[in-house]
């Protein structure tokens, strides 16, 4: 299975947001860290929000943040609100009538059980653990430079 390039950064804007979370993160900041396009950030940001992972703070001094413990955010709960489609194979989808397997598939019994698999590891990891991974991950983003460059307040 193969996630989608919205996935992957969904996953990396909350890996941003966790590492700094002492600080409302901006999404010009995560496009830099990640080399990617804020228009591109700033879409896949709505399902998020949507779905409650990332809060939006507006105004002048606004960003995003997290919107629950990035302890109790999986892996699989990003892929849930992110990913259109876990059709593995075309009996997975809605014109699986035309198979005269349909009812009584190994094949799709042992796609399906491989894909519950998939999901079970997924909601075993964390955004959390993501991050606690790699100690280095605030300096590996830049975040420790643009604490540096802030002016006191």
């Amino acid at each position: 299975m193969r996630l989608t390039r919205q996935t992957n950064y969904a996953m990396r804007i909350l890996m941003y947001c966790a590492a700094n979370n002492d600080r409302l993160s901006r999404i010009p900041e995560i496009a830099a860290a990640y080399s990617v396009s804020e228009l591109f950030l700033f879409k896949i940001l709505q399902p998020l929000v949507e779905h409650g992972l990332v809060e939006t703070v507006r105004g002048r001094n606004g960003g995003v943040r997290l919107g629950r413990p990035a302890e109790s955010i999986t892996l699989f709960d990003v892929v849930r609100v992110t990913e259109e489609s876990f059709a593995m194979a075309e009996c997975f989808e809605n014109d699986a009538a035309e198979c005269p397997l349909v009812d009584s598939c190994a094949l799709n019994s042992a796609l399906r059980e491989a894909l519950n698999a998939f999901f079970a590891v997924l909601a075993r990891h964390t955004i959390a653990d993501m991050v606690a991974a790699r100690p280095n991950v605030r300096h590996l983003l830049g975040i420790d430079m643009l604490e540096r460059r802030a002016p006191a307040a």
